[in-house]
């Protein structure tokens, strides 16, 4: 399924409604503005409105996922800080469950320490240090508050694959891997793969084998079958660069092989791909959406839509 982050300007169904007539598959939101601590509470003319969207598309959950805000850092070691973003996290989670999203990527967040020189990509694995290793029992401390608060929720919450600028947690595989197995229900807690943030990280898909291995490395770190959801976006930065920096599929480093083995994964299948690259107008005035899904499908190798 080949989708894009689609604007809620207006309504959230608006988002439902743009991505099906730029003929996509599935679509990402955030569920409210992502730049804001609070909002209004979801009216019940909100959901009904996103629902019967949902329906004239034929679509069901399994199509949609949401983005948290920005705001949140569950590693942050300021207990009134972490408060702060658990509270808005709980809000992100709340909004999902009623509107039948089940799942909600977020950044695993920043332990605000000393950051950690970058390494060697071939030595990407390594131990975390002590002010990473604490960021991320902080995490897993964190989603262990929001599951007792929320008890039977089905929304799952996505850790997703970072750059690891700063003290930002989650440029390393192995990251994502401590913090599910640290919570108690880890069944709550899964995966978002962005192809962007694993190249810039360095993480080499360069070539279909090298793709191949980071993928394998990926599956024996954290389980494959734990990735709710794909990121696919091509990166500005070289290997390595950790330059958080989305650019149109094939105008930067990925490569081919690395989109190829992504969408081709047999344990991928199914999964919502979403593009997280800029709205302009592309070629000819036709919308980058339009251009960048039409390539993602000829790499995974099926007709194009339109």
């Amino acid at each position: 399924m080949i989708g894009s982050h689609c604007s809620i300007a207006g309504g959230l169904h608006h988002a439902i409604d743009e991505a099906i007539s730029l003929g996509l598959d599935c679509v990402q939101v955030f569920t409210k503005n992502q730049r804001q601590w609070s909002s209004k509470p979801l009216q019940r003319s909100e959901v009904d409105a996103w629902r019967a969207s949902l329906s004239a598309a034929g679509w069901d959950g399994s199509r949609v996922v949401s983005h948290n805000s920005y705001l949140v850092n569950l590693a942050n070691p300021d207990p009134a800080a972490r408060a702060r973003s658990l509270a808005l996290q709980r809000d992100e989670t709340e909004r999902c469950e009623a509107l039948g999203i089940p799942a909600c990527v977020m950044h695993p967040g920043a332990h605000l320490g000393t950051p950690r020189k970058p390494r060697d990509p071939n030595r990407l694995g390594e131990a975390p240090t002590d002010d990473e290793l604490d960021g991320l029992r902080r995490i897993a401390s964190s989603l262990d508050e929001l599951h007792r608060h929320l008890t039977g929720y089905r929304t799952i919450t996505l850790l997703e694959t970072t750059v690891g600028s700063g003290t930002n947690l989650g440029y390393d595989f192995a990251h994502l891997r401590v913090i599910r197995d640290l919570v108690r229900q880890p069944e709550r807690v899964g995966f978002c793969i962005d192809t962007c943030h694993i190249v810039a990280a360095g993480y080499d898909c360069s070539t279909a084998a090298r793709a191949k291995a980071v993928l394998e490395r990926f599956d024996a770190e954290c389980g494959l079958e734990h990735v709710h959801a794909v990121h696919v976006n091509d990166s500005i930065g070289a290997c390595g660069s950790r330059l958080d920096r989305h650019v149109h599929i094939g105008h930067g480093t990925c490569g081919e092989a690395c989109f190829r083995a992504v969408l081709r994964h047999p344990k991928l299948l199914g999964r919502p791909m979403i593009l997280e690259t800029a709205k302009e107008d592309g070629p000819g005035g036709e919308p980058w959406d339009i251009v960048n899904a039409r390539e993602l499908r000829r790499l995974a190798g099926v007709r194009t839509a339109r």
